[in-house]
């Protein structure tokens, strides 16, 4: 029995499987077999109730998403019905020329009871009808939704790179993950894909519109001369046989396709929130009183008008006044539940002083001015907290430990759009942000101008524009980097952390990376830390590694190499150099990720002589060679970004401390390496020398 339950469990399960991957190929099977093969009247009754509750159920399905890809399968559900409706337009027309001199039901009840029921037996007024409902469907729904999805598909398309761009800035500034990226660039391709496909299928559903006049002349004209010349019938009863046939299967089949199109309609139409578009129109149509008001004074003066329907007006008048009058009611009650349910206060009271009113300098702290408050207030779900939360958790993942925690705190003295960040209660970073606006930044190459406030970004200076929402897409489209007030302050906050992250690391900090090193590598730390460096000069060493950006995630190699070196040398810049060549295989991969040749700047030969002379003799440099050399190396600088190549210069290892403490005191952007810390599979190139001509 055991075996039994086992092989029909695995039955049972291919067999969904099975089902699910046949689906589709046997459903487009049987429709395209209900065009060649012939089906009795009660098999033709079946497949237009389906057709009707297949057609209820997509219009259903568009109103309940919340947004177009909930319902991304709608452009292959579109052509699928599309091609149903013909189907049995066709099994329905054989049957009706076929036995419609059988009796009105020869088609099926279905056919009957659209020609009979709805249209009263009047076949001209089933012509009428018929008519009607192809010019609303083809000339107003169609039109109009395909119209819409064109546009769509358009704008969409034009404003992918944006949106793609905006995506790798939040990457890049470690607000979002890579899971997270890949999520959303996939959503943005989906989208595309998704307008793109309506715009294409909306033109199944005009065709299927034209073919429905095709089939009605069809079914008429042959219908005519089968009985007239076949049947022997009277041209009267010919007409009112087959021509209320032909509207019944017009009818049966016209109805579900202006349903689908209204389905259609509704699904590009519609605006991305967290509601469906019953919601929607509820909460935004009946949210006023002073509108319902309004509406009933004015229907209430039609009402009064002689010779208008007074009773109609009148009931809508008195309908909307007890509607406003309801609102209105609810509203007073939400204040009066917010008022009553508010926590009292207690009366202030003066304490004491005591060591609790001393207030230690935070390490990391951000003022923000009163509009800006809702960013970083829980209570208001601010999403400015969340983005700080981000950028700490990436801070550690690349520099190497965790950053202080950022205290918040308003202050009413600053603008109200204004922040200031502080570091050790100094400010290191001040900014203005508009919430519930957008900062459009100028990478350098936009391809138009955009209205609004100039901006610099605080982060990296680049020029920009506060923009209002609805511009958001032309700004994406003309190239511009479309980023909201939180991401710009996390961006802003992001970078002063890079830029004062040896400031931040602290004993504590260091403590805390020893004892997580420990966790594996006990004998190394106790080998290491006190007994041949001290605490205070491991800390001044990593300090060395952060001022000039290099991460102190390996810190098994750092501990090796002082292991290594620290017995014979005490110099805390001697053993940083020597941390830097065993760490020079990561500090390459940082700026030449994936490539082998190496395209660097050079010191030119005398000059790098000059240096190492100075240095020999323990003098510094001379002013005019120090600024001479500040200007050169200023200009090979710019000349090597100018051709996208990362700001690095390579020199001997014996003037590599010297140069770097030199140089980066102004540029603070330029990375100096010795040639010692390059990898021996790697090969240098030398695009520009400083101190050459």
């Amino acid at each position: 029995m055991k075996g039994l339950s086992r092989h029909l469990a695995r039955f049972n399960g291919v067999n969904d499987g099975q089902l699910k991957v046949l689906a589709g190929p046997v459903l487009i099977i049987m429709i395209l077999s209900m065009m060649i093969l012939p089906l009795p009247p009660f098999a033709l009754d079946l497949f237009f109730t389906f057709n009707i509750a297949l057609a209820i159920m997509v219009l259903l399905v568009s109103m309940f998403t919340q947004k177009p890809l909930d319902f991304a399968a709608f452009p292959a559900v579109l052509l699928f019905t599309t091609l149903l409706r013909l189907s049995l337009n066709v099994a329905s027309t054989r049957v009706v020329l076929m036995e419609g001199h059988m009796g009105g039901d020869a088609a099926g009840k279905v056919i009957e009871a659209f020609g009979q029921f709805l249209v009263g037996g009047n076949f001209a007024v089933g012509l009428v009808v018929f008519l009607i409902l192809v010019i609303i469907n083809f000339m107003v729904i169609t039109k109009g939704a395909g119209r819409i999805a064109e546009v769509g598909a358009r704008f969409t398309l034009d404003a992918m790179p944006g949106k793609q761009m905006a995506i790798d800035a939040d990457l890049n500034a470690g607000l979002i993950a890579e899971d997270e990226a890949r999520r959303r660039r996939s959503e943005v391709s989906q989208e595309a894909d998704f307008y793109g496909s309506m715009d294409g299928a909306s033109k199944f559903v005009r065709g299927d519109a034209v073919a429905g006049l095709v089939i009605m002349a069809v079914n008429i004209l042959g219908g005519l001369l089968i009985g007239v010349l076949q049947h022997d019938m009277g041209f009267g009863d010919a007409a009112q046989t087959y021509v209320l046939l032909a509207i019944g299967d017009g009818l049966v089949a016209q109805i579900p396709a202006l349903v689908i199109s209204t389905a259609a309609g509704v699904t590009v139409s519609r605006v991305n929130t967290e509601q469906d578009v019953g919601q929607q129109m509820l909460g935004q149509l009946f949210v006023s009183p002073q509108v319902m008001i309004l509406s009933a004074c004015v229907m209430g003066l039609l009402g009064l008008v002689p010779g208008m329907p007074n009773f109609v007006f009148l009931l809508f008048t008195v309908l909307l006044g007890a509607l406003a009058w309801w609102t209105l009611r609810r509203n007073e009650q939400q204040l009066t539940e917010e008022v009553v349910n508010k926590p009292l206060l207690p009366a202030p009271e003066t304490p004491e002083a005591s060591w609790d009113d001393v207030q230690l300098v935070d390490t990391l702290g951000m003022e923000v001015g009163h509009r800006l408050i809702p960013l970083v207030d829980q209570r208001q779900q601010g999403e400015l907290l969340g983005r700080i939360k981000s950028v700490r958790k990436k801070f550690a993942q690349d520099i190497g430990f965790l950053p202080p925690v950022v205290h918040i705190r308003d202050n009413l003295e600053l603008s109200p759009n204004s922040y200031v960040i502080t570091l050790k209660g100094a400010e290191i970073g001040r900014a203005e942000v508009f919430p519930g606006k957008w900062l459009a930044i100028d990478p350098g190459q936009v391809s138009g101008s955009l209205e609004g406030t100039p901006a610099r970004d605080p982060a990296f200076g680049l020029p920009a524009v506060w923009i209002d929402a609805g511009q958001r897409e032309h700004a994406q489209v003309y190239g511009y980097t479309v980023v909201d007030a939180s991401t710009v302050v996390a961006t802003h906050l992001n970078h002063l952390l890079q830029q004062h992250s040896s400031e931040m690391l602290g004993r504590q900090e260091v403590q805390h990376l020893l004892d997580k090193l420990a966790g594996d590598n006990k004998a190394l730390v106790e080998d290491v830390v006190p007994k041949l460096v001290s605490l205070t000069q491991l800390q001044r060493l990593l300090q060395n590694l952060l001022d000039e950006e290099v991460s102190i995630r390996d810190m098994r190699t750092i501990l090796d190499t002082l292991a290594e070196h620290a017995g014979q040398q005490s110099d805390v810049f001697e053993l940083t150099a020597q941390v830097r060549t065993a760490l020079g295989r990561g500090i390459t991969q940082q700026w030449f990720a994936g490539q082998r040749e190496l395209r660097v700047l050079g010191l030119e030969a005398g000059l790098e002589q000059v240096l190492m002379q100075a240095l020999h003799n323990g003098g510094g440099l001379e002013p005019g060679l120090a600024e001479t050399l500040m200007e050169q190396t200023q200009a090979a600088l710019e000349r090597q970004e100018a051709v996208g190549e990362p700001p690095v210069l390579v020199v001997q290892h014996s003037v590599r401390a010297l140069l770097a403490r030199f140089l980066r005191r102004r540029l603070k952007y330029l990375v100096v390496m010795s040639q010692a810390e390059i990898p021996n599979d790697r090969t240098l190139r030398v695009t520009s020398l400083v101190g050459g001509q």
